[in-house]
């Protein structure tokens, strides 16, 4: 039993970090129609830039605190990540309104190599490490019900309540603040939501800074676990899946989904793994994926399409 509830948090724990890359595509898609396959380019991109100028800003200042050099480095790179969202909507999406999918598709391809191949120019191809001095020794809880405890990884809790936090902040920000009741407003109905005085462009240009901002955590927690190299694109890829399952429209389902796809990877590979030869956990969440697109492609919690004739 302690074991299976191992294996359950780290599922789970694997899980938020799924959502927190998914939040990305969920909140573009969901107020502008892009389903923007930039997001990982993004997570490197912001990871690229906290990851060279916490190691830069000690050099040029003489500054000894590593925790200045972090907070300062966050600073910086949300504020690239601001102008990467101004100069995207100004440069590229204003150009492309009511064009179709596939040239939406096309365009947000050219950016992820664009912005890749500038973070390669500015940043180096380098492995970079992100200490953000979250502990990387496990604790072990419930000593009194199993014997020998359940083991839990602190660095992962961390970086699951990390990754919480932002969603709870998102949530107060779209349900309480008047940008955020604009941004549901246009994510609801574009034509109605600028017949009553809502700017397209600049709440666009605010959705996609979000995004940015939620690609920056992603890139800081996973450039802490994994270090920061540019095969960090490929999280998008894993959170594709939990993207298909909660549905492109929802944020709860993101974060739903991300937590289902988590848990089952691990399990499936522990439980299932023995009796197919193991790998489960590499393509467990992409049938899983395939099944919804089959039966249910709007996801758990997407909003049905109609198509009127």
């Amino acid at each position: 039993m302690a074991f299976f509830l191992e294996t359950l948090f780290g599922g789970l724990m694997a899980g938020m970090l799924y959502a927190l890359v998914a939040l990305g595509f969920v909140l573009i898609f969901k107020a502008s129609g892009v389903f923007n396959f930039a997001q990982g380019a993004m997570v490197l991109f912001a990871a690229l830039a906290m990851a060279r100028f916490a190691e830069w800003i000690p050099q040029w200042t003489g500054l000894e605190s590593k925790l200045v050099a972090n907070v300062a480095a966050f600073v910086i790179a949300a504020a690239i990540m601001f102008v990467c969202a101004w100069v995207i909507e100004r440069l590229v999406l204003r150009h492309l309104v009511n064009q179709d999918a596939a040239t939406l598709l096309m365009a947000t391809l050219g950016i992820t190599y664009f912005m890749e191949g500038v973070g390669q120019t500015l940043f180096g191809s380098e492995i970079y490490k992100i200490d953000i001095g979250m502990p990387k020794d496990p604790v072990f809880v419930l000593d009194s019900v199993f014997d020998g405890g359940v083991m839990i990884n602190q660095e992962d809790v961390i970086a699951a309540v990390i990754a919480a936090c932002l969603v709870a902040a998102l949530s107060i920000f779209f349900q309480k603040t008047g940008t955020g009741r604009a941004l549901r407003a246009v994510a609801d109905d574009h034509q109605a939501a600028q017949s009553i005085g809502i700017p397209l462009n600049r709440i666009w240009v605010i959705v996609w800074c979000v995004a940015g901002i939620v690609a920056l955590v992603a890139g800081m927690i996973w450039g802490s676990k994994l270090g920061v190299q540019f095969t960090l694109t490929t999280v998008a890829l894993r959170a594709l899946p939990v993207v298909i399952l909660g549905g492109l429209t929802s944020v709860p389902g993101a974060i739903i989904g991300g937590l289902i796809i988590g848990v089952g990877e691990k399990l499936s590979e522990v439980y299932l793994g023995p009796y197919v030869g193991g790998g489960i956990e590499i393509w467990f969440a992409y049938v899983l994926a395939l099944v919804f697109l089959l039966f249910r492609p709007q996801g758990l919690f997407g909003e049905k399409i109609i198509d009127r004739v």
